[in-house]
């Protein structure tokens, strides 16, 4: 079992890492950090560290569960897991993705925690479209349509004008 000297080491370790990389955190009960991390693909990642007895839990929403698709898109996920540090795609009941972790408390300090927060980051960024394009290519179409059509913004769809395509589905509209 960790000592309380571990675990407090851990919380402040979390707690410097945080404030010298300028994040909003939250602390909604003991021993618990909401960390915000601003993205580029997915606009705003949400991180949730959790200190508890033995080990530290990173627990991060991915998305929801896909509408389509359902096979290529949780192999695709599953295929990201083997080149992820400390972490790993998961779903739970529903279905929903998450990106989860736990590591050890001894081995948490602020270079550790930024670390980790910079690995959610780019795993959460850099997969968000392409997990999209598998998932929600329907939706995201019927969106796309929706909104051309009311000449509404068309900026958070732009990377997936591709979709929009005549080809894409074998007619004349995305």
């Amino acid at each position: 079992m960790a000592t309380d000297a571990v675990r407090d080491a851990a919380e402040r370790a979390i707690v410097e890492a945080v404030a010298e990389a300028g994040l909003e955190v939250e602390r909604p009960r003991e021993s618990s950090f909401l960390v915000t991390l601003p993205g580029t693909a997915k606009l705003k990642t949400l991180v949730w560290l959790e200190v508890g007895p033995h080990s530290l839990t990173l627990t991060s929403f991915f998305c929801r569960q896909p509408d389509e698709n359902h096979a290529v898109f949780y192999r695709w996920l599953m295929g990201r897991n083997s080149d992820m540090f400390g972490m790993a795609f998961a779903a739970d009941e529903v279905g929903d993705v998450y990106i989860r972790g736990r590591l050890p408390l001894s081995g948490i300090t602020p270079e550790e925690v930024d670390r980790l927060l910079g690995c959610v980051l780019t795993y959460s960024d850099e997969n968000f479209n392409a997990a999209l394009e598998r998932g929600f290519a329907s939706a995201i179409r019927k969106e796309w349509i929706w909104r051309a059509e009311r000449g509404h913004d068309m900026r958070n769809l732009k990377a997936f004008a591709h979709l929009a395509e005549p080809h894409h589905h074998g007619g004349d509209r995305p």
